[in-house]
């Protein structure tokens, strides 16, 4: 599945969005600055003392004199060391509390953001992609997080502690050491520039196996129905295949990168103990200056080691969070004008004027009207592809319209916010997709506030309480992913209940009684004609049975009303609905037509098939 492509961001844009996410909590940003420049200054002082405390021993023999010195010396080494202790619990505590509260607004905003993308965003990604992103944007903050406050920013500050400290021993060392340190981060940063399109690979490849497997596990069965697992087991291969090349490639790539890491930390090592002989030959360093230099050195070396794992996780997570990020630039295509009303609805008149929409270079709709009295019932017919469902989609602002205005009581949709427009709706899909929560929670969906009573009259009202109560649970019944535990007329059955229960003053239904059987459909024929009074009702059916009671039906080809009346003038009409409705009612049972007069006199014509609607719609005709 595949839609407009979602850029992966820059890392300026990555880390604005963490900056902001992090900056609602200054003091805590506060507290942990000063324990990690505590930790360092304790990092730096205590290898001085030791530095002492070595030239002491090396010049001195145990004497009642150089005793008290010795022991003043690990008194200040123990003072320093537990300076880190604190500092570091300090730090420690303050980022685990800071860390959790960040990655709760980062995963609060992501959700926020991106369930208000428009209908053909969510069209156009797989869900298990969406939801792969969501989560590895948050674990991608506490990784770049913990790489800059916990390894690069204090070992910038030992690196700056100990290149001063060196030079104020002696300038050579401190510049050698500071030259190397620089040659090392550029080092660094070339290798990482290099090597940060192969982590972008490897994240899409790995974003792509988590939407190659949700997508194959949610059609499991039809992978069974259709023999298709030899396939499927291949085409997830080829998936994994192009995911574990991307990852030799990287992994490749950090191999070489720790060979010219191995060589800089040695020729560095050789070369200060080197260039410290030569000063210790001429008497500008003493023993201790040695300890001062490898203790340094060694702590340097296992800073550096962890940059670089730091480093690898860091663009591997700037990869994955970048993905997200594309997601929170992108605009909304759909959204709200600034300043829009609410929606008031009184009558519920519908009027589509001068309606042009389409994805590509030729239109669905053009040039559409239509206008619903408040209060009407009229269902839009017509063959696939006629432009029926689109027309519930616009009126639902799934989409913006290309040209002209929807207006609901001479207000334009667009101007209205969405979620006042969508509260004056209650729409019934063709195929109703249920939450993974109790038949009670989804029902109730369709008024959050309602009581358990409203909610089980609203089932009653939509024949589903029968089945409901029959189960274990009953309406604490939990329905599976999607609804799958329920058949598609009990799914259907809840999705009107809902309708019902949200009792909106505009009904739309896309095809509600299709999953029915006849029993079930006859239970809610009843229940719908008890929705629809008094609501503005548009229908699309392709079982003309079901809307031959509509106050008008509109029949639709290629984007274009084409006819429109009751079910009998539209019969009685030599047009596309008189043909829909005969191959419905003979053309799939091969029955012969029977002869009928027309309504109000004329020639004979064909009736295409007996419907229990029939006699009470011809009884309403002779009395009009």
């Amino acid at each position: 599945m595949k839609g407009d492509p979602i850029k992966i961001t820059s890392v300026k844009s990555v880390l604005r969005v963490y900056l902001r996410a992090v900056s609602r909590y200054p003091w805590m940003v506060l507290l942990v600055l000063v324990g990690t420049v505590l930790m360092q200054t304790a990092n730096v002082a205590a290898p001085l003392y030791m530095r002492q405390l070595f030239n002491i021993l090396a010049r001195s023999a145990p004497s009642a004199d150089v005793m008290p010195q010795i022991f003043g010396i690990i008194a200040m080494i123990a003072l320093w060391w537990g300076v880190l202790w604190l500092s570091n619990r300090l730090e420690h505590f303050t980022n685990l509390r800071l860390i959790s509260r960040v990655m709760a607004d980062l995963i609060g905003k992501a959700f926020g953001y991106l369930i208000e993308h428009s209908y053909n965003f969510f069209i156009s990604n797989f869900a298990g992609s969406l939801t792969h992103k969501v989560n590895k944007f948050t674990r991608s903050f506490q990784t770049m997080y913990e790489s800059i406050f916990m390894t690069f920013f204090p070992s910038l500050l030992f690196v700056l502690g100990a290149v001063t400290v060196l030079y104020l021993r002696h300038p050579l060392l401190g510049v050698a050491l500071g030259l190397w340190v620089a040659f090392f981060i550029l080092f660094q940063i070339w290798v990482t520039n290099m090597r940060q399109p192969l982590r972008r690979v490897r994240a899409e490849a790995d974003t792509q196996i988590t939407a190659t497997l949700a997508d194959a596990i949610s059609n499991q069965s039809t992978i069974q129905l259709f023999s298709g697992g030899r396939h499927e087991r291949g085409r997830f291969g080829s998936v994994v295949e192009t995911w574990r090349k991307a990852g030799v490639r990287s992994w490749t790539a950090d191999a070489y990168i720790w060979s010219g890491i191995g060589l800089l930390m040695m020729g560095v090592e050789i070369g200060l103990l080197y260039a410290a002989v030569l000063l210790w030959q001429q008497g500008l360093l003493a023993v201790g200056d040695f300890v001062l230099i490898q203790a340094y050195l060694l702590t340097l070396f296992e800073r550096l080691v962890t940059i670089q794992n730091d480093l690898r996780r860091f663009f591997d997570a700037f990869a994955d969070a970048g993905e997200m990020v594309g997601i929170l630039e992108k605009m909304h295509e759909v959204k709200d004008k600034h300043g829009a009303t609410e929606l008031k609805v009184a009558s519920g008149e519908i009027w589509f004027d001068d309606v042009t929409f389409g994805f590509h270079l030729d239109p669905i709709l053009k040039n559409f009207n239509l206008k619903i009295a408040g209060g009407e019932r009229v269902a839009l017919v017509g063959p696939s592809g006629a432009g029926k469902t689109t027309v519930t989609k616009l009126l639902l602002r799934l989409y913006d319209v290309k040209w002209g205005e929807i207006k609901i009581d001479g207000q334009n949709i667009a101007e209205v916010t969405q979620e006042s427009l969508r509260n004056a709706i209650a729409f019934v899909p063709q195929e109703p997709v249920l939450f993974h929560r109790t038949l009670m929670d989804n029902i109730r969906y369709g008024r959050r506030d309602a009581s358990d009573a409203e909610v089980i009259e609203a089932a009653k009202k939509a024949h589903c309480h029968e089945f409901i109560k029959k189960l274990p649970q009953g309406y604490g019944t939990y329905v599976g992913e999607r609804g799958i535990k329920l058949s598609g007329g009990e799914r259907q059955r809840v999705a009107i209940a809902r309708a019902i229960l949200k009792s909106a003053p505009v009904l739309v239904l896309d095809e509600a009684t299709s999953s029915l059987d006849s029993e079930s459909e006859a239970f809610i024929q009843d229940a719908l004609a008890n929705l629809m009074s008094g609501k503005t009702v548009l229908v699309i059916a392709h079982r003309l049975s079901t809307i031959m009671k509509m106050d008008r039906i509109i029949v639709m080809e290629e984007g274009r009303v084409v006819a429109e009346g009751t079910h009998l003038q539209l019969v009685n009409q030599k047009g596309l609905y008189q043909k829909l409705w005969s191959i419905q009612a003979g053309g799939f049972i091969g029955q012969d037509n029977k002869k009928y007069k027309k309504i109000g006199g004329g020639e004979e014509d064909e009736k295409p098939m007996e419907s229990p609607y029939m006699d009470d719609i011809a009884e309403e005709e002779e009395e009009k």
